[in-house]
């Protein structure tokens, strides 16, 4: 790939409408492109029509990036990608839910009822998985598929009085925003402090609970979520200011 220099030499030629560095940042880029289309797969649309959508997230990022960002153009390219892809699959309405999708919504809406009556309590993600023989990313995707009466995002009462949507409810372990947050970091990382930057590394890279970090450190477990919430707020800040 293309080193941090050559990018932003490639960048500001694009700006000015050069082509060929165009191709060359989306050719040079094509793996991270691809890895981010990988994410999905699955969810009723082709392979090639969503790193085409993708391609179009990367030159929106060619477009928006600034130099003043203080980040590598990939970190800031990676939300760009996948905000692109998602809200072609919600405002586009490509996602095309057939029958059998939707029958195997409402079976999974009738285990739910029946899960709860027998348990008193919600079904995890992974038990809706294993009851269906699907993994948790497809299970979640077909659950919020078709509103039926019980779905993922229709209001539950609970003892408390409040209602929440059942999506609340469900122990996910998809981490969709982990694995994004896992990719914006990566570019962050030099920038950090030594110990935010060893807490950041073992969460994300090494899997690692905030419990595991904390006792690892020499610090709290509340301490660990303190300080990753802030590096991934003032992150996140500074990518869209």
């Amino acid at each position: 790939m293309l080193d941090d220099r050559e990018t932003i030499k490639y960048i500001r030629l694009a700006k000015t409408g050069d082509s060929e560095a165009k191709e060359r940042l989306i050719s040079e880029n094509v793996s991270l492109v691809k890895c981010i289309v990988k994410r999905y797969l699955g969810k009723g649309v082709e392979y090639d029509d969503l790193f085409q959508i993708a391609c179009m997230g990367f030159l929106k990022a060619i477009a928006g990036f600034d130099e003043t960002f203080g980040v590598k153009f990939s970190t800031y390219a990676v939300p760009m990608i996948a905000g692109e892809i998602k809200r072609f699959m919600r405002d586009d309405g490509s996602v095309k839910v057939s029958r059998a999708i939707k029958q195997t919504a409402k079976e999974m809406n009738a285990f739910v009822e029946e899960y709860v009556l027998k348990n008193g309590k919600q079904p995890s993600v992974s038990k809706i998985a294993e009851q269906f023989g699907l993994d948790e990313a497809e299970t979640v995707f077909v659950m919020g598929s078709s509103k039926m009466p019980l779905s993922l995002y229709g209001g539950t009462d609970y003892k408390d009085g409040k209602e929440r949507e059942l999506i609340e409810t469900l122990p996910a372990n998809d981490h969709q925003e982990d694995w994004l947050d896992r990719m914006l970091l990566r570019g962050a990382i030099d920038g950090l402090s030594e110990r935010d930057r060893k807490i950041i590394i073992l969460r994300y890279f090494r899997d690692m609970t905030q419990s595991e970090v904390a006792e690892r450190i020499g610090v709290s477990q509340v301490q660990v979520s303190r300080i990753e919430s802030r590096i991934i707020k003032e992150f996140r800040q500074k990518l869209s200011g």
